[in-house]
């Protein structure tokens, strides 16, 4: 030890930062010969090392340029690019969408390119109409509107954090600010983390990469399409209902995606024509099973696959289609519930650990909206649902889809139309909600998506709904689960940021 006396702090950084020179000489070497460092070289402050530029060279970004610029009249002419007015050159915003980020600037600490944005949907809803028969609206996809229910709410107040910590990792954060602590509750505008993972992606073009954390599922184009991206102002009931609560879930995922996919995946979003971003052309998962921010119940996980193949005609058309299925088993939750609103109050059996088996296989195929577009899925399988005499939670037969038409109209000058047009079929159990209530649901949707900006979208919808009300009736001599019969109108404005 004595050959180390009289060194200081200097001289011992300066044999680990030329360790650390080797380490990176050696990586970086084009050849198999290993670089050796003849002699130890001390660092001093008259004789600083040298440091490499910190610009590194510029990339290719392979992002199509602009056919033709925007004629005078205010109205795009027809054309194979996959860009609108609102996104000419490939270099939008950060789009909001849950995928694979390619990394900014070099040379900065990745904290110096974390990315913060999001955005926030202010709804005005209500039940315009309503059978005589009909029993109070209590909808999957908006639980704002009710009985006693129905006037302006926050529907999300979504706020995302992203970077990429090395080329390797992306780390991304997602929480929401207009929640309530359960599905029925009153009370809302609580935090709540919606996603939180990393991208561990495992070469060099992030074709096969693993997502650890809580992120979506890879089931259904419109479960993982963003609800600032997606058309209609909710998800279908007949693929929602087989998601995880707010369609996500904690686990792990592998994606596998070819270098000219993530491309193609990444232009359907930039481009404006509403894509979900790259969940991969091959997925596959396990997870919890019971849904993003909630606790296993029988240490049973799900299981989900799905493969998709998105591609361009000659025209210049996308088209994409899909295949996807889950299974696992599910843990329901009960509440107490007059029988057929006969006798005393009893919470069904079948609720609660160990679960009830259930297993889904969906098909979906989107045709982009270039101008016109349409959009399809259809789901089969077995699941928890509350049987016919409304006394136990069983595994039940399901099916359902929907079929949506849509026409993209693209100005210059006045923002982007979106009419629309939507029919959903369900006939099965909502697992996610308290006893599993069974039932059938049929609705037609009319609309149209004004994007005014970027950062401004206005949509006004109106449906005519025949569907199984969700809440369960406290009140004896009351029959829970009743269909409600009326229209709903809706009016969203969405600010991004």
């Amino acid at each position: 030890m004595a050959q180390f006396r009289g060194w200081g702090w200097a001289q011992i950084a300066a044999i680990f930062a030329n360790f650390g020179l080797l380490l990176s000489a050696n990586a970086q070497s084009p050849d198999s010969t290993p670089v050796v460092l003849n002699a130890p070289v001390l660092l001093t402050p008259e004789a600083p090392a040298a440091r490499p530029s910190d610009k590194p060279p510029e990339k290719a970004t392979g992002v199509p340029a602009p056919t033709s610029p925007i004629p005078d009249d205010g109205l795009l002419p027809a054309s194979s690019v996959l860009y609108d007015s609102f996104h000419p050159d490939g270099k939008a915003a950060d789009s909001l969408f849950d995928s694979f980020h390619q990394p900014g600037e070099g040379g900065k600490h990745w904290y110096e390119k974390l990315s913060i944005r999001g955005y926030s949907q202010f709804r005005y809803g209500r039940a315009i109409s309503r059978a005589p028969d009909s029993a109070p609206p209590s909808l999957l996809g908006d639980r704002s509107i009710g009985d006693r229910t129905g006037t302006f709410s926050i529907r999300r107040a979504r706020l995302i954090l992203s970077a990429d910590v090395s080329e390797r990792v992306l780390v991304y954060f997602q929480s929401d600010f207009a929640n309530g602590p359960d599905d029925r509750s009153s009370n809302t505008y609580f935090a709540q983390i919606r996603d939180l993972y990393a991208d561990i992606s495992l070469d060099d073009d992030k074709v096969n990469r693993l997502r650890v954390g809580q992120s979506k599922i890879p089931w259904g184009f419109e479960e993982m399409q963003s609800s600032g991206n997606r058309v209609p102002l909710d998800r279908s009931d007949a693929i929602d209902s087989g998601d995880s609560p707010n369609q996500r879930d904690l686990g792990v995922f592998y994606y596998w995606t070819p270098v000219e996919k993530q491309k193609l995946l990444k232009d359907l979003v930039d481009g404006g024509l509403k894509g979900t971003g790259n969940y991969g052309i091959f997925a596959f998962g396990v997870y919890d099973g019971e849904g993003g921010s909630q606790l296993d119940q029988n240490r049973s996980l799900h299981a989900v696959a799905r493969v998709t193949w998105p591609f361009l005609l000659a025209s210049g058309q996308a088209v994409e289609v899909s295949l996807q299925g889950f299974a696992g088993r599910y843990v329901a939750r009960g509440t107490p519930i007059h029988p057929l609103g006969v006798g005393d109050a009893v919470t069904p059996a079948g609720v609660g650990p160990p679960g009830i088996r259930e297993e889904r296989l969906a098909a979906s195929f989107v045709w982009y909206p270039q101008p016109i577009g349409f959009q399809a899925e259809w789901n089969v399988g077995e699941g928890p649902g509350l049987n016919d005499a409304q006394t136990a939670v069983e595994r039940r037969s399901l099916s359902g889809g929907y079929v949506m038409a849509m026409y993209k109209y693209d100005t210059a000058r006045t923002g982007i139309f979106i009419p629309f047009t939507r029919y959903q079929h369900y006939r099965g159990g909502y697992r996610s909600i308290a006893n599993s209530p069974y039932g059938t649901h049929d609705e037609y949707d009319l609309g149209v998506e004004w994007q005014i900006r970027k950062e401004l979208e206005l949509v006004v919808e109106y449906g005519f709904v025949n569907g199984v009300s969700l809440d369960p009736v406290a009140d004896a001599g009351e029959r829970s689960y009743r269909n409600f019969h009326g229209d709903v109108l809706r009016c969203q404005m969405q600010v991004n940021y």
